[in-house]
């Protein structure tokens, strides 16, 4: 009967290992690298210069009247937000406001709108000069514009996933990376060079989101790990059946 029993439990471990064993390496290969890097390496903070703020003295009219020259071409339900930010060395207002409802009391998505906080014009998104300037002002001193892409939309792999859109794709060389900028926030979004990008190919496989990267509830991260358990279960079962260590002490 014991003897049955461990050969039944050999084979569902063996099964089980055979079938999960590939993710098992992706998860120990993963794991290895994120705790061998340092983040922030990946997060490519080594490749930003130190960023630039505005005086404390500087010249801005009241938010008010930033929001009252939107008005005049814009229909503004109400306001998220109002950011004072710096764009090229200038005081910018960053205005998040929502235009008209739907449903149940339930806005729309956000609409976005630059002013330039001294006089309270609204200013277009950034153009491509723009935002190659910007770019260049994240970057540190001695890199290159290699190519510069206009983003409309993305998809779950694109490393500017789930960020602000349209964008300025802005990529440099010496040293290589891509520096993202919202066009319509006008703000630095995110950098990403080739140490990320393992980064985040390895975390879809610790994921096993291979969809969207993201999504650590999905169904297939649940059975594989349930799966695992189960695995190494069968292994100490394996052995306290089979142990002739443990059988004399039980003797």
């Amino acid at each position: 009967m014991i003897k049955n029993k461990s050969l039944f439990i050999r084979k569902i471990h063996r099964y089980l290992g055979l079938f999960i064993g590939i993710q098992f390496l992706g998860w120990t290969i993963s794991g290895l690298y994120f705790s061998w890097n340092d983040i922030d390496k990946v997060h490519g903070d080594y490749l930003r210069k130190s960023p630039a703020f505005l005086s404390a003295n500087v010249a801005t009219i009241s938010p008010t009247e930033a929001i009252k020259k939107l008005e005049q071409t814009q229909t503004v339900d109400s306001l998220h937000s109002v950011h004072l930010i710096r764009v090229l060395g200038k005081p910018v207002y960053q205005i998040a406001y929502f235009s008209g409802r739907v449903g149940k009391g339930m806005h729309q998505h956000i609409h976005y709108a630059l002013a330039d906080a001294a006089t309270g014009e609204r200013k277009k998104s950034l153009t491509k000069e723009e935002g190659i300037a910007v770019a260049k002002e994240q970057v540190v001193q001695g890199a290159e514009v290699s190519e510069v892409l206009y983003l409309q939309q993305t998809d779950g792999h694109h490393e500017y996933r789930e960020k602000p859109l349209p964008a300025w794709a802005v990529s440099f060389k010496n040293p290589d990376c891509t520096v993202y900028v919202s066009a319509e926030l006008g703000t630095f979004q995110s950098i990403r060079h080739d140490q990320w990008r393992a980064f985040d190919f390895l975390w879809m496989f610790h994921t096993m989101d291979y969809a969207g990267r993201d999504n650590f509830n999905n169904w297939l991260l649940k059975i594989l790990s349930v799966l695992g358990l189960f695995t190494v279960m069968s292994g100490f079962t394996l052995y306290i059946i089979s142990s002739r260590t443990l059988k004399k002490l039980i003797n």
